[in-house]
């Protein structure tokens, strides 16, 4: 039953029927996605896609700017690590999308605006409009570099060349078509993408599953992940310091989806291409029922590749990379020692999974109790083998990346699926974060074009010079991005990286347009300086570390709204601005 894995990963391969897959996936997807969008004439249709897009296409659209290649590499490895608790993190989207369905979905459109912050100074004044533009420019700017640098890790990995050349060749791929195409190549081209994203996800879990052993089927995988606390999925502890639990979820995520949804450009953008406030309505409503259920798959993905390493010795460290530079080292031997122990207990662990195994099938809670501690005891001298090798790695390189999270699922893609479909996997991760910083760099520029430079620099320009300077502004964002992609390697995991860097500003944003919305009486004067106040403060309680992140979305909405109404109660009557 049990089978000692690869333990030293060599080049990881793929082969030439893989290469034809993954090539022509892309070029059909960006072919599709220029075509469907020439003739492009004016920023309303570079910008919002003419605002005639049906509501399945909205509502895609809306789930593939969120479903970066970040989900796809390292959601797996987070829940190979700690279980499917992050799923919670999801649990307040679809009351989300309700609330923006009844207010500002409607408030968007009766406007006609391109962006949200237009908006803004309507109710308060330029200053608020260019403040809360501004500080949503910081945030998505240095998270879309962070998606870029997800798949150059895949590129790097698998060819083995400088994760600097890939990162730089994925943002340049990415950066073109999003130039000449704008919204409407960004929408067309990820409504393919998501197509082919749910049949390889469908297929992966499939893959996982035959596998494992013939006489280990889904249920008793699932089984043995839960000895080891792997499919702890619900938390209903109230713990401010923990990340995920369904009241960190359920509150201080649906304050981060309030905000990433309705006042983040890149997916206010994605709704205001629906032809009418129906389809933007439905698209982002096909959004909050189908993306929990996403989320959860591909965790039980990352749950069931652990299951699959419990049959099989799992590599020490999952960066390929890392682990060739050790055994080049004066620390090879060191590390080939730590392999041989590594396969000492693989070879405990065949005993041990095979009586779990045959307690499961019995029913034998007692045995099975027993066999699953011994196997959480062996999992834990598995992990402090892998803490050694760290060490080692950091001995010999200084300024080497040691959390290998985002590796786990790509490693055990390469080593293990068939030819072919390792190039589908490969695509699909790629697909994802084209189509997600496709429609951040193509937001990042209309919010320049139309909130910056259209308001203040040049107001009366013709239709022609505004497609161009919305085209130059899509370049420009666009190679910021990647520079910001060549530093992303030392953020640790890249899905909680992008989530917290988005408490620090979310939080503030909605916060100003709740006030904007719900409280009349306060102007811009108060609103503004309770948004510089708040953001100082947000940062100052994260670089403290008092609470977890997700809990600053809320913190920070709630300040804005109250130190809004406390300002605005100590000017002068009548003061609005």
């Amino acid at each position: 039953m049990y089978r000692i894995h690869v333990l030293i990963h060599d080049t990881l391969f793929m082969s030439s029927i893989d290469w034809i897959v993954l090539f022509t996936t892309l070029l059909l997807i960006i072919a599709y996605g220029v075509f469907k969008s020439r003739n492009i004439r004016n920023i309303n249709g570079y910008l919002l896609g003419d605002r005639e897009l049906p509501w399945y296409n909205v509502g895609l659209s809306v789930m593939a700017t969120q479903a970066s290649a970040i989900t796809f590499l390292s959601a797996p490895g987070l829940a190979y690590s700690s279980g499917m608790s992050f799923v919670q993190f999801y649990f307040g989207l679809p009351l989300a999308m309700i609330v923006l369905c009844i207010t500002f979905v409607p408030i968007f459109h009766r406007l006609r605006v391109f962006t949200a912050y237009e908006f803004l100074e309507k109710r308060f004044d330029i200053k608020t409009r260019a403040l809360t533009a501004f500080l949503f420019l910081i945030q998505r700017g240095i998270s879309t570099g962070i998606t870029i640098f997800a798949p150059a890790i895949i590129l790097s990995t698998i060819l083995h060349i400088d994760i600097t050349y890939t990162t730089l060749a994925m943002g340049s791929v990415v950066v073109l078509y999003t130039v000449y195409g704008g919204t409407k190549a960004v929408s067309y081209t990820q409504l393919l993408q998501m197509g082919i994203i749910f049949t390889g996800l469908l297929a992966a879990g499939f893959m996982v599953i035959r596998l494992l052993p013939s006489d280990i089927g889904f249920s008793e995988a699932l089984h043995i992940a839960g000895k080891s606390g792997k499919t702890n999925a619900i938390d209903f502890t109230f713990d401010l310091n923990n990340q995920y639990t369904v009241w960190t979820g359920l509150i201080g995520g649906f304050f981060l989806q309030l905000s990433y949804f309705g006042t983040d450009q890149s997916q206010v953008g994605r709704y205001l291409t629906g032809s009418s406030i129906r389809d933007s309505r439905m698209g982002l409503l096909m959004n909050g029922l189908l993306k929990v259920p996403m989320q959860f798959c591909i965790l039980l993905i990352g749950v069931l590749v652990f299951a699959y390493y419990q049959y099989h010795t799992p590599p020490l460290f999952f960066n390929s990379q890392e682990t060739n530079k050790l055994e080049n080292s004066i620390y090879a031997e060191d590390y080939a020692q730590l392999l041989r122990q590594q396969e000492a207990i693989g070879l405990s662990k065949s005993q041990t999974i095979t009586a779990l195994t045959k307690a499961l099938a019995e029913k034998d809670n007692l045995n099975a109790t027993i066999k699953g501690e011994e196997l959480n005891a062996l999992n834990a001298k598995s992990d402090a083998l892998r803490q050694e090798v760290i060490g080692l790695i950091k001995k010999n390189d200084t300024t080497a990346d040691t959390n290998d999270n985002n590796y786990i699922f790509l490693s055990f893609v390469t080593s293990t699926f068939p030819k072919g479909f390792i190039g589908l996997l490969i695509a699909i991760i790629m697909l994802a974060s084209m189509g997600a910083t496709a429609s951040a760099i193509n937001s990042l520029a209309s919010t320049t074009v139309i909130d910056i430079y259209k308001r203040f620099i040049n107001k009366e320009a013709s239709e022609r010079a505004y497609l161009k300077a919305s085209r130059l502004c899509t370049l420009g964002w666009g190679i910021f991005t990647v520079i910001v992609a060549l530093y992303a390697n030392k953020l640790g995991n890249l899905l909680e990286a992008v989530n917290i860097l988005g408490s620090l500003f979310y939080g503030t944003i909605l916060g100003i347009f709740l006030v904007a919305f719900y409280f009349k009486n306060v102007g811009g004067k108060a609103v503004f300086w309770a948004a510089i106040l708040t953001e100082l403060i947000v940062i100052g309680i994260w670089k403290a570390d008092v609470v977890a992140f997700l809990w600053l979305n809320l913190i920070g909405c709630l300040l804005v709204i109250i130190i809004g109404l406390l300002l605005q109660k100590s000017l002068p009557k009548n003061t609005k601005y």
